[in-house]
């Protein structure tokens, strides 16, 4: 017979923990109904943390430990290629967090009861120095801090939207802000497709702008809608809802494999 992990029980609280956290907030959810939930004294919740802000500090814990292997690994990188593995790297983890994200945001002056704060606070200026670049000035670096929170706070504030959607939708926005020269640009047919995402067409003659939903799709999009196609997951409709966007729109980035987004 197997023998259970050495940490199943802690694993256990940690689940549960989060959980209640999530559901009541950290200051309103006692080691009581904690241990209520697993059958568990409050002793034996002790025994593996103890104090109620260790299991904050372990749950966050992962994140933080993520973002410094995510910071470690840019090191040594050319300015421009450590940017965007932090970009792209700090969208993912803050993908694969959503939980204790949420979690933390509601109670973020709770971590500063420990060495966490400080660690984040670290992560955050070694982050603002890596996309402001070695001879970033202070425009770069307010930038920087920009990109950082896009990279973030979707993740809390969009919490119905798919990950794979969201991640293409922030890795957008944060190449818009740092890049905007390299928006991508508008459809070659300017009469039945619009202009850019969120600048429609305008009429020949006229200067107003055509309504209707964006009828371009940057190129993280184009990618997400290929990726939900393919697997069978999303119809063309479901797509185009998600997207924001008419299905006309998803058709034509679906049939044109060959097109430069």
């Amino acid at each position: 017979m197997t023998a259970d992990p050495a940490d199943d029980t802690r694993t256990r609280i940690l689940r549960a923990a989060l959980d209640l956290f999530a559901e009541h907030g950290y200051q309103r959810t006692s080691l009581r109904q904690i241990g209520e939930r697993l059958r568990l004294t409050k002793a034996a919740i002790l025994y593996h943390f103890p104090a109620k802000e260790h299991l904050l500090g372990a749950l966050v814990e992962p994140l933080v430990a993520d973002l410094e292997a995510l910071l470690d690994s840019a090191q040594g990188q050319p300015t421009e290629q450590a940017r965007w593995t932090v970009l792209e790297g700090w969208v993912d983890i803050m993908l694969a967090h959503r939980r204790p994200l949420g979690m933390l945001f509601h109670d973020i002056a709770l971590v500063g009861r420990g060495d966490t704060y400080h660690r984040l606070m670290t992560i955050a200026m070694r982050a603002n120095d890596v996309i402001a670049g070695p001879d970033g000035g202070r425009r770069d670096r307010v930038r920087a801090v920009q990109a950082v929170a896009t990279c973030s706070d979707p993740v809390v504030f969009f919490t119905d939207v798919p990950d794979e959607v969201l991640r293409a939708d922030m890795l957008d926005g944060v190449r818009r802000l740092l890049t905007p020269d390299a928006a991508p640009p508008p459809p070659r047919d300017l009469a039945t497709a619009g202009a850019a995402v969120g600048s429609p067409a305008p009429q020949a003659g006229a200067g107003r702008r055509r309504p209707g939903r964006p009828p371009a799709l940057a190129r993280e999009q184009v990618e997400a809608a290929r990726r939900m196609h393919a697997a069978g997951t999303h119809s063309v409709d479901a797509i185009a809802a998600t997207l924001g966007v008419s299905r006309a729109t998803v058709y034509r980035h679906l049939t044109d494999n060959n097109e430069t987004v």
